[in-house]
C-alpha cells in the first residue's frame, strides 16, 4: 500500500518532503500532477543491522527512534502483509494513560504526551482528539473501585476529575443514566482521546523511511537461523536476510515466531471485535467506558459510532461465529445509549490480542542474546504504539531495557513480580 505525499521546499528530513498549505496550493495550479509516494517499495538487502519483523505501529515506530534519535539507519521492518494491515488498522484507536498501577501509569503517560506532539513531529495529521476519556460506575461499590482508582492516577501524576450522576448528565445528555445498572457516578480524564490509527502508522512508516529505513512488504518470515548463542538471520519467503539483533512485533503471531528461535512466550491470543456503524453529526464528543455495562463507544472525526467490548476467550469462531460477539456488543451500547440503536452498523472487524498472565505488556530484551520483544499488549497495543516504538529503540541502541520498560521485562514471570492491570484494561480479557 502507497500514500502519496505533496512536495514542498520547506526544510525537512532528506527524502521526507512536508504537507503544507503552500505544496497544497501548488500542486492544485498543477492539477494535482506528480504525487510522489510517501514511502518506497525496496528490495530487500542480505544484512541489516537491525530486523524488525512486523510494520505495524510498534514496528515502525521502533524503527523511525531508531533512526532519529539514535542515528541507527541500517534498519529493516518485514512485514508478511501490507504496511499497518494487522491489529494496527484493527482497532478503536483510543489514547489514554488512566492506569492504576505506577509502572503502567509511567509508560502510557510517556506514550499519551507523545501522541499530543505527534503530528508536529512528523508533519502528518494523526486527527489526534483529546477529547476525555470516561469510565461509567453502575453502583456504589463501583463508584468506590473507580475512586481508588481515579486517586491512583492523581497521585501517579496523571489528571483525573471524578463526577457525580448530574455531571455525567450535563457531560453527555444522550447516556441513559436509568439503564439496566443505573448510573451513579464516574470518573474522566479529559487529556484522553482518540487519534487516527492509519494516519498514526502512515506517519511512522514515512518519518522512518525518510530517516533511510528500509520497510519491505510481502515478506513473510518463516523461521531463524541461530548461531554462537544467538541470532544470525530470518527465513523469508524473499529469502534469508541476516542482521546484528531482531525485534519481534507481530502481534498476533508473538508466540509462533518465537518459538522458531528457541523462545516460549506465556501469551494467549484472543480475538477482539469492534464495529462501526453509519455516520451521524456530532453527539458524542467523549469516549465511554462501561465495565458492567460491557461496552466502549466514542465517534470518528467523520461520524461514525465506533463500538468495542471484550475479547472473545470463551468460543471460537468456527464454533460461535463473529455475529454473537457483534450481537452483544451492539446490545450493550443500546443499553447504554438507546438513540444508537435505531443506527444501521457499516464495518466490522477484528484483531488478534496477544495477552499475558498479569494483563500487562511483555516488552525488552529476552533470554536470547541479540532477541527483542514487543508483545502481551492485549487490548492497549495502539495507545502504546509512541512509547513502546521510543522505549525498544533505546533499549535495542543501548543494550540494556529502558528505565520505562524494567517492570514489562519477560524476567517478571521467573521473579513472580507481576502487574495486574486487567481492570484498566476497560473490557475483560
Amino acid at each position: 500500500m502507497d500514500v502519496v505525499c505533496i512536495d514542498s521546499a520547506l526544510s525537512y528530513p532528506a527524502g521526507m518532503q512536508s504537507y503544507s498549505a503552500m505544496s497544497l496550493f501548488r500542486h492544485a495550479l498543477r492539477g494535482h500532477r506528480g504525487w510522489r509516494p510517501a514511502w518506497r517499495n525496496p528490495e530487500p538487502r542480505r544484512h541489516y543491522e537491525v530486523v524488525i519483523v512486523g510494520a505495524g505501529g510498534h514496528g515502525l515506530a521502533t524503527a523511525y527512534y531508531l533512526a532519529s534519535k539514535h542515528g541507527i539507519r541500517d534498519v529493516a521492518v518485514l512485514e508478511k502483509g501490507w504496511l499497518g494491515g494487522g491489529n494496527s488498522g484493527r482497532n478503536t484507536q483510543v489514547c489514554r494513560s488512566n492506569y492504576f498501577y505506577p509502572e503502567s501509569a509511567a509508560f502510557y503517560e510517556h506514550s499519551l504526551q507523545l501522541f499530543e506532539s505527534l503530528g508536529v513531529d512528523l508533519d502528518f495529521n494523526i486527527m489526534f482528539s483529546p477529547r476525555g476519556n470516561l469510565e461509567l460506575s453502575h453502583g456504589l461499590e463501583e463508584l468506590e473501585m473507580n475512586r481508588r482508582w481515579a486517586n491512583a492516577m492523581t497521585l501517579n501524576g496523571i489528571d483525573s476529575e471524578l463526577l457525580g450522576r448530574e455531571d455525567i448528565r450535563r457531560m453527555v445528555p444522550v447516556l441513559n443514566l436509568d439503564c439496566r445498572f443505573p448510573i451513579v457516578g464516574g470518573f474522566v480524564q479529559r487529556r484522553a482521546g482518540i487519534s487516527r490509527h492509519d494516519a498514526v502508522t502512515w506517519a511512522y512508516a514515512r518519518a522512518a523511511d525518510a530517516a533511510g529505513v528500509d520497510i519491505v512488504q510481502s515478506c513473510a518470515v518463516t523461521g531463524f537461523a541461530s548461531g554462537d548463542g544467538g541470532l544470525r538471520a530470518v527465513h523469508t519467503n524473499r529469502g534469508t536476510i541476516g542482521g546484528d539483533c531482531f525485534a519481534l512485533c507481530v502481534a498476533g503471531n508473538s508466540s509462533a515466531l518465537a518459538a522458531t528461535a528457541g523462545l516460549k512466550l506465556p501469551i494467549e491470543s484472543l480475538a477482539l471485535q469492534a464495529m462501526v456503524t453509519e455516520p451521524v453529526k456530532p453527539v458524542l464528543d467523549t469516549v465511554i467506558g462501561s465495565a458492567v455495562i460491557h461496552c466502549y463507544v466514542s465517534q470518528s472525526d467523520r461520524g461514525e459510532i465506533v463500538i468495542g467490548g471484550g475479547a472473545d476467550p470463551f468460543h471460537s469462531y468456527a464454533q460461535r461465529g463473529a455475529l454473537p460477539t457483534t450481537r452483544d456488543n451492539a446490545a450493550a451500547v443500546r443499553e447504554l445509549i438507546p438513540s444508537f440503536g435505531r443506527l444501521r452498523v457499516m464495518r466490522q472487524w477484528a484483531g488478534v490480542c496477544d495477552i499475558a498472565p498479569d494483563s500487562s505488556p511483555v516488552v525488552g530484551r529476552t533470554a536470547i542474546e541479540n532477541l527483542y520483544l514487543s508483545t502481551g499488549w492485549g487490548t492497549g497495543g495502539f495507545k502504546a504504539i509512541p512509547a513502546g516504538g521510543d522505549t525498544l529503540a533505546w533499549t535495542i541502541a543501548h543494550g540494556e531495557t529502558h528505565e520505562l520498560l524494567r517492570p514489562f521485562s519477560p524476567e517478571r514471570f521467573d521473579s513472580g513480580r507481576l502487574i495486574d492491570e486487567g481492570a484498566a484494561a476497560g473490557v475483560a480479557h
